[in-house]
């Protein structure tokens, strides 16, 4: 695959080669399948190790009927969520995986066939009969259950967190995803790379235009495309106003549960301000319509962008300074959910969460996309891991994503902002972005035709809800809203 150093190995190699992989400091941080033949499935596992070096992809093919390989969670906890999510779409076992249960489909949903097969027919009813939910087992005579969700308060997505609480504290987390499921990685199959995009910016309205540039960069790899200089500078500009607006709203969603109202306001007002200064350089506040694989759909005038920024720019930095001497504040924040840096590395966290637990790892600087190799990418890096070091991350890149804009506005060549791509029929690529909420990756497949055959989409939500619950054992039900919001968490990019 285009962007990957593959590896391909029998069934049982894996282990071995996992192993090894992980002692010479690489993550894996994804698995999927796909089916290159209707009967033959092949599972895919995406790593990421040392700065500027190829990411490792290990490929294997099931021969001659199989449909199981050994789980790898043992080894890697992280991918336990991405097995039981092959398990219920793609029909592959994982023998030995330590929570079998079902991810994507809830206990009772029987497919005909795996609903990713390429012959399973979307249009048609899932069979579904109620079943009860699988539990863990928590004993105790006065341990109580909570179960929360999916219908939650105020504008929150579907989720059901099930607890297990003693008075006023809680001795485990259970959370219950993926009630809305919409089966996008389904619907991208038989998609031109252009129809890709429209989808790909619906992934998350959080995140619409990374998860456009992650795909348009997965097609440009499978395409060996190289865009113009001023496109991939434009590209850069946007992808930072995105976080920007994002990270306030970040600030204000948090001081809502912490119930600094005047701060909720602010924040709120400050992201409102920023996704007007989007519409009225681009026509579009969550920033799409703008990219297409090969660059972007148009050229845009971003004459006086600067100097709105700067107006602006004032407001944001006194509003955090106020943030951060708020002691009402800041006492709902210290020391609450916090993440020990091993539990990041080893269950996968992403973005913010894994920098505030000590991890120095961005992809706009580990693995430099766009322009992003053309400037001096600052990654704060926070020990703490609690809450207050999630919100202090979100403030320097703030700052951080300041400057990169001017930088990028000073340094913006003139020239063509596009350029054809066709992506040759059986090709492969890999795109990757850094993300708002964490790292995003896109691999793509094209059939003989030069139409999407598979896309597999890696959401940074669907790493942190699956870290998120480590740090809810064993603290208290007044700090657990304090604790969601400090992750940043959102429904639609782990349902997909």
């Amino acid at each position: 695959m285009n962007g990957a150093l593959e590896q391909r190995l029998s069934p049982d190699e894996l282990p071995e080669v996992c192993r090894a992989l992980m002692a010479g400091g690489a993550r894996l941080q994804m698995a999927y399948a796909w089916f290159p033949e209707p009967d033959t499935p092949e599972v895919i596992y995406l790593g990421d190790w040392k700065r500027l070096e190829p990411f490792p992809m290990l490929r294997c093919r099931l021969l001659d009927g199989r449909r199981e390989l050994p789980s790898l969670a043992a080894i890697t906890p992280l991918l336990g969520w991405y097995e039981r999510e092959i398990q219920d779409l793609c029909g592959i076992q994982f023998s030995g995986h330590p929570e079998p249960s079902p991810l994507v489909l809830h206990e009772g949903a029987r497919p005909e066939m795996p609903p990713l097969d390429p012959r399973y027919q979307p249009e048609e009813m899932m069979p579904y009969s109620p079943q009860p939910w699988h539990l863990p087992a928590v004993e105790g005579d006065d341990v109580q259950q909570l179960p929360f969700g999916p219908v939650r308060a105020d504008v929150l997505e579907s989720a059901q967190i099930l607890f297990y609480y003693v008075g006023e504290g809680i001795l485990h987390c259970h959370p219950r995803l993926f009630f809305k499921h919409r089966g996008l990685e389904k619907q991208f199959e038989g998609l031109s790379p252009l129809l890709g995009v429209v989808l790909a910016e619906r992934i998350s309205g959080v995140d619409s235009f990374a998860h456009a540039l992650a795909f348009c960069q997965a097609v440009e790899a499978a395409a060996s495309s190289k865009i113009p200089e001023r496109a991939s500078y434009l590209r850069v500009i946007l992808a930072e106003l995105e976080r920007l607006y994002n990270h306030l709203h970040y600030l204000g969603h948090l001081c809502h549960t912490t119930t600094l109202k005047v701060g909720e306001a602010q924040g709120k007002l400050l992201e409102e301000q920023c996704k007007q200064i989007n519409g009225e350089f681009t026509g579009s506040r969550f920033l799409r319509g703008l990219l297409v694989p090969g660059g972007m759909r148009r050229d845009l005038s971003l004459n006086g962008l600067e100097e709105r920024l700067r107006r602006l720019e004032p407001q944001i930095i006194d509003y955090m300074f106020e943030l951060e001497t708020t002691n009402s504040h800041l006492d709902r924040l210290l020391t609450t959910g916090l993440l020990p840096r091993q539990v990041a590395f080893d269950q996968g966290a992403s973005g913010p969460i894994k920098r505030a637990s000590g991890i120095q790892r961005d992809l706009r600087w580990s693995h430099p996309y766009a322009a992003y190799g053309s400037f001096n990418v600052d990654v704060p890096v926070r020990q703490e891991g609690d809450a207050h070091a999630r919100s202090q991350i979100r403030m320097d890149e703030i700052r951080a994503s300041i400057k990169l804009i001017y930088s990028a506005l000073e340094n913006l060549p003139r020239g063509r902002v596009s350029t054809e791509v066709h992506a040759f029929p059986g090709s492969e690529g890999l795109g990757w972005c850094e993300s708002t909420r964490g790292s995003i990756y896109h691999c793509v497949h094209f059939d003989e035709v030069g139409h999407l055959a598979r896309v597999k989409v890696k959401s940074p939500s669907f790493s942190n809800w699956r870290v998120f619950p480590f740090t809810v054992h064993d603290s208290n039900m007044m700090d657990y809203a304090i604790n969601e919001a400090s992750f940043g968490l959102t429904m639609a990019g782990c349902d997909r």
